[in-house]
């Protein structure tokens, strides 16, 4: 037991004998026999005792009022700002860049009544006759989402947009259509791409845009794509403090914190990677760029998700990062011309 919660032997017995921790029973040889339960509740014991607890104070609480005091110390320390730092002003609402493949709509775009229904400044960028139109125009991503006035919409559709603007492809998009076959909306629907058949009076197309623009609130897409852009936030937690946080969770119950930890560490490699990958020209460029944005914000996330993880199993969370883990934080460095071998899991 004292291995499992990596301890020495003489503390625990100290423990034993001076404040009653556990109440087990003993074996004729007068060894004491520690049940799943009994090491949990070792464990997190331990972990606030490193945390500035007393031991004497917590020896005689069970494992849910010991769950408590660690919900408590979790919530204080979440409640901190990251490094130290007080936490950053909300952004204001900056104005929505719709980039529009026909005329026809962007003129719809266009009455005032509409445009009231979205609740925020709207940017419209063309119209365009083709999205490789709208790909030479904007070479830089300058869009927050792709609007198209699309009649017929055949199989090959997202293919075809794919391969006229790869630039563009990690941008949100949307479609207003009047004809297409169920599999074709329903292929379209599962990459992502919203749909709306007309004809529809300019209140639905209005709430329809509106939900569009909520997927583009948070983070928009040409902050993501745009070569150079920083990540959302920088990396809360080392890899050694994710590892130490995994070793210390428990075995015995919910496995979440466990998974969660190890995602996040592979999420930190894989911006690691993005950000070393080849880049064969400016598409390809943007293309790795908009994959390291994309693996940043997926990470504070989860970073976000094992906070909440902890506080509900009544978890401690790991040490924050130092500074000189946030300089070296993976995604910050610029891409390099040669391919980097893959940096594989350490999980």
């Amino acid at each position: 037991v004292a291995r499992m919660v990596r301890m020495p032997v003489a503390t625990l017995r100290v423990w034993e004998r001076r404040y009653g921790l556990s109440q087990s029973p003993l074996t004729a040889g007068g060894q004491r026999q520690y049940s799943a339960d009994d090491v949990r509740r070792l464990a997190l014991i331990k972990q606030l005792t490193e945390r500035g607890h007393a031991i004497g104070s917590l020896a005689p609480l069970n494992m849910a009022q010991l769950q408590g005091v660690a919900s408590t110390h979790a919530q204080a320390q979440a409640s901190e700002p990251v490094h130290g730092e007080p936490a950053p002003p909300k952004r204001p609402l900056q104005p929505w860049r719709l980039a529009v493949i026909g005329a026809t709509l962007a003129t719809r775009l266009q009455h005032p009544a509409l445009l009231r229904r979205l609740g925020r400044p709207v940017v419209l960028l063309g119209p365009f006759e083709t999205l490789a139109q709208a790909a030479v125009a904007l070479p830089n991503a300058e869009a927050d989402a792709l609007l198209f006035h699309q009649p017929q919409l055949h199989p090959g559709w997202l293919a075809d947009c794919a391969a006229a603007a790869p630039a563009l492809a990690g941008l949100p998009r949307a479609v207003l259509y009047r004809f297409a076959a169920d599999p074709v909306c329903e292929a379209l629907a599962s990459a992502g791409t919203a749909l709306l058949r007309e004809p529809q009076p300019d209140a639905v197309v209005a709430q329809w845009l509106h939900s569009l623009s909520a997927q583009s609130t948070q983070t928009p897409a040409a902050e993501r794509a745009r070569p150079g852009a920083e990540a959302a936030a920088p990396r809360r937690w080392s890899d050694a403090a994710l590892l130490d946080f995994v070793r210390h969770s428990p075995t015995m119950a919910c496995e979440c914190p466990r998974h969660v930890a190890e995602l996040l560490v592979q999420l930190l490699h894989f911006e690691t990677y993005s950000a070393e990958c080849e880049n064969r020209n400016p598409a390809d460029a943007q293309l790795h760029s908009y994959l390291r944005q994309v693996a940043s914000a997926s990470r504070s996330r989860f970073e976000t998700a094992l906070e909440q993880v902890a506080l509900h199993e009544g978890l401690l969370l790991p040490a924050a990062a130092t500074a000189s883990d946030v300089t070296a934080k993976p995604g910050v460095r610029p891409a390099r011309a040669g391919r980097a071998a893959p940096a594989g899991p350490s999980i």
